[in-house]
Formats: structure tokens, sequence, C-alpha cells
């Protein structure tokens, strides 16, 4: 088990899962207390990695395309403080960082888990009902409908339209852009069928993200972005899912396509000796964590072992 604990959250790592719960404090981000605890299998991860600065540093969880409706809404758009799968790291915890680091790197080398786009999403996505406000209106997903109700704040050509309701059968996508400054943002539904292009402050299907009202709009909006891209048809599609898509605890696919090209065109003798350098990387974490083998002597067999890949 890794664990490391800061002023804005928790990150533990049991081997399978790195679980993040923000901390409740003022300080923490709106959105992440909005999204609350998330479990991150390690087959939906890409890679980790600390970064280091001058007053601390920060860890960073990467994941694969397509495991995250949040991430795939997001594009990578939410400011560091708003962003659940990155962690500030205070000076003196730098150590427990690196390690941190290292246990999630280990396990996904044992999984095996490849850096290919999933055809299927891997976390569940904000939970529902949701209620997000924008500029001049106010949309709601009880995980089947979604309904746009406008405010006096609406153009002429919404308000007089009323309210709109989209089933999720109804709809192809939903669009999030985040308002930057004083440029505006939008949360745009895409019904099946083609339909005009509009500009957001005219069209039905949209709610507009002023600029100047940022903060308050950005967590709503994208948290409803997610909910509902999680309860439609994954981009990749969802046919013949790998089984290294599972999140299932417990579940260590060996994957032909993660293998090393020589592993997997060499002979018998290749695979018994992979199996025999991850059984004895297992056999040294198993050590580690029970203390016969220090943090030094850990990573100095480790890199023995990892060298002969």
């Amino acid at each position: 088990m890794a664990e490391i604990i800061q002023r804005t959250g928790t990150w533990t790592f049991d081997g399978e899962t790195v679980r993040i719960v923000p901390a409740t404090e003022k300080h923490v981000h709106p959105l992440r207390k909005a999204l609350g605890e998330v479990a991150v299998p390690v087959v939906a991860l890409s890679g980790i990695a600390y970064e280091p600065g001058r007053k601390g540093g920060r860890l960073r969880l990467r994941l694969r395309e397509g495991a995250d409706p949040l991430a795939q809404v997001a594009s990578g758009r939410l400011p560091d403080a708003s962003d659940p799968y990155q962690l500030p790291v205070e000076r003196d915890r730098t150590g427990v960082a690196e390690y941190f680091v290292d246990e999630v790197r280990h396990a996904r080398l044992l999984d095996q888990v490849p850096d290919t786009p999933c055809n299927r999403y891997l976390l569940p996505g904000p939970s529902v009902p949701l209620t997000a406000n924008g500029t001049d209106g106010t949309v709601s997903f009880d995980g089947e409908r979604v309904q746009l109700e406008w405010n006096w704040m609406a153009e002429e050509s919404k308000s007089h339209g009323g309210p709109r309701l989209f089933t999720l059968e109804e709809l192809a996508g939903v669009e999030w852009t985040p308002a930057v400054g004083w440029e505006n943002g939008s949360l745009r539904f895409h019904p099946k069928g083609k339909h005009p292009v509009l500009k957001p402050q005219h069209d039905p299907n949209c709610l507009m993200l002023w600029g100047i009202r940022q903060a308050r709009e950005t967590g709503g909006s994208v948290l409803m972005a997610a909910a509902v891209t999680a309860r439609l048809a994954h981009p990749g599609g969802t046919e013949a899912a790998s089984a290294a898509d599972s999140p299932s605890a417990g579940t260590r696919p060996a994957l032909e396509e993660a293998r090393p090209p020589s592993l997997v065109k060499g002979g018998e003798s290749d695979a018994a000796e992979h199996d025999s350098l991850l059984r004895r990387l297992r056999e040294l974490g198993e050590l580690h964590r029970e203390g016969v083998l220090t943090d030094e002597e850990f990573a100095s067999a480790k890199k023995a072992v990892l060298a002969r890949f």
C-alpha cells in the first residue's frame, strides 16, 4: 500500500487502483469536491509522473485515451487547481511522491498495460442527478434525460422556443468549451441528424458560459458534459472489448500486444524468461512492502531486474 496525504487531498494505491480523495477545506477547488472520490484502475493509466518544483512538486496521472469521460470532454483544458488527476506535493514529501510513482509504474509493468486507446470507458463518470448553471440558463440530467431551461439573459431565439428536452437516444454527443478570461465558453448538446451550425448565444441546444463568471460555471458544466458522455456510445466502439480493458479487481491479463516484439515472436524460452522476470519483480515488491528490503535495496534490485527485459 502506498499513500500520500496533502492539503488538497489523499492518494492511495493498493496495487490495483489509485484512489483519489479530495480534501473538504475551502482551499480545495469546488470541481474536485463535487466530483468526490475517484477510483482509477491501473489498466486505465498510460503513466504517472512526479514533477519537482522550487516550492514543492506535483504528482500527475496520465490516463489512456478514451478511458475516462471527464478527461475526454476536458481534453487537458482544466486549470491545475481543478484537475483531479494531479496533486500538489509539499517539499518534504518528495520521497513519498517518488515512491508512489515507482509503485504505480511497477504495477503497470506487471499488468503489461498498453498505451493504446480504450474502446470503452473504464471510469463511470460523475454520478447523477446533476444540475449545472450557465449564463443564460440551467441544464439538468437525471441519467436518462437532459433538460435545458432558459433565464432572462437568454437570447429571444432561445426563450421563445421554450425548454429543451432530450433523451440519451436522441443525442449524438456533447461538447464542452471552457470560458477563459473574458472569452466565453459553452456547453453544447448535439442531437442526432443534421442541424444548422449556430453561434452559442443563438443555439437552442447550447448553454452559454460567460468568461467573467468562469469560476462559478466551470465545475458544474464540465461535470455535466462528462456525466452525459459516460452514458453515450463510446467513440472507440464497444464491440470486441479487450480483456485488458476490464477494471475488475484481481484480473491481471497478459497481453500479447503489450509484450516486447522479441517475446511475441520468440520461442518458449523467451516467454519463460519473461515470466520469470515478472515473478521476480513481484517477489521483490512483496519483500519491500514487508520491510525485508530497504528502499535502497529494493531500488537497486528492481533496476537490475528491469535491465534484463
